[in-house]
């Protein structure tokens, strides 16, 4: 059964501080924990619907 996402809520929060670019960040990782997020959004969705 293939699954259909009619609506997708994405909510950034920008502040310069945070994002500098002097950190040294693990490669990938921003993409893992966006795919974590996403992944576990979704869940929730379908959750959500199965309990309706």
């Amino acid at each position: 059964m293939p699954i259909e996402i009619k609506e997708l809520h994405i909510k950034i929060n920008v502040d310069g501080e945070k994002n500098s670019p002097s950190k040294k960040q693990e490669p990938g990782g921003d993409k893992q924990d966006i795919i974590a997020t996403c992944v576990e959004q979704v869940i929730e969705i379908l959750a959500k619907q199965t309990e309706r």
